[in-house]
């Protein structure tokens, strides 16, 4: 076979609609458009538009509260950390944080931090250096000797906590 030769499966790509090319082409003329109004002009975004009524997205409840602040966690479990040290991917005798984590497939990307679940069962005592681990996690590496080191959450002050009350204007 040569390069000359070469050519996309029957039915692989289709050939694009060439509108306003004349009444024989079938897309002449209104080019598939109809006759006159808005949407027959160029340049018109109407979408989400209903005529006047208030549109279904406006309708429809909202629910919940999206927080744009939140961290996100790669997790993973006692099992799969387990498992990579038995295959050797990790050295149980070195501490294990997030990039060793990824660069033993654990885990593929750190994303805010990483997290221990407790799934599983671990033989082998690690130091692990981590955004976070479950209670169960804890116990687990604990009971096999090993550490967790885990850094505490930042708390909010006071002062942001409770925010000051503004007094309405005193009548003159």
């Amino acid at each position: 076979m040569q390069l000359n030769e070469l050519k996309d499966t029957a039915g692989a790509s289709k050939a694009p609609k060439r509108v306003g090319r004349g009444v024989g082409s079938g897309l002449g003329k209104t080019a598939g458009r109809g006759h006159k109004g808005q949407k027959s002009r160029s340049g018109v975004a109407i979408k989400g538009f209903e005529g006047g009524q208030n549109p279904i997205h406006m309708r429809l409840p909202k629910r919940g509260f999206n927080n744009v602040l939140r961290l996100k966690f790669a997790e993973f479990n006692l099992d799969q950390l387990q498992t990579a040290i038995d295959l050797g991917r990790l050295d149980a005798a070195k501490t294990i944080d997030a990039k060793a984590l990824v660069a033993a497939g654990i885990v593929r990307r750190a994303h805010d931090g990483v997290r221990l679940l407790g799934r599983g069962a671990l033989k082998s005592k690690v130091t692990l250096d981590l955004a976070g681990a479950s209670a169960s996690a804890v116990k687990a590496v604990e009971a096999a000797g090993g550490t967790i080191i885990v850094p505490p959450r930042a708390k909010k002050s006071e002062a942001e906590e409770a925010p000051a009350k503004k007094g309405k204007k005193a009548a003159k």
